[in-house]
């Protein structure tokens, strides 16, 4: 696993534990090389996000229990792949991203001004 930092370089805070997010379901955007879709991005899900995200065939709102996956809501925080993030940001339809909770390997592939345009936790 790669070193927990977020895109400050400082340590790497949960995204969420309800529901239970992120590559290793370790309630983090943690990442390795095993993690081919990078999913780095922590977000703030939306209704518009989810039927976006729905439409490109990905639906996250359908439980699936034999993968541990409750279904997403509006308001939950998600790690998210950073490509299908820049995805939707070229889009018009990028989710708020927490850039605390945000794997400094997201900017491997979305540029930190990107993100900061969407950010809900700074200013």
């Amino acid at each position: 696993m790669e070193e927990s930092l977020n895109v400050f370089d400082e340590p790497l805070v949960p995204c969420s534990n309800d529901p239970l997010t992120g590559f290793f379901r370790d309630g983090c955007c943690n990442t390795s090389d095993e993690d081919p879709g990078s999913h780095t991005v922590c977000i703030q899900v939306t209704k518009d996000f989810l039927e976006y995200s729905r439409f490109r065939g990905n639906d996250l709102t359908t439980p699936m229990p034999d993968f541990g996956f409750p279904g997403l809501n509006p308001g939950d925080s998600w790690c998210l792949c950073a490509e299908r993030w820049l995805e939707a940001y070229e889009q018009d339809m990028a989710p708020r991203v927490y850039l605390m909770r945000t794997h400094k390997r997201a900017l491997e592939i979305v540029q930190l001004e990107k993100l900061k345009q969407h950010a809900v936790d700074i200013n």
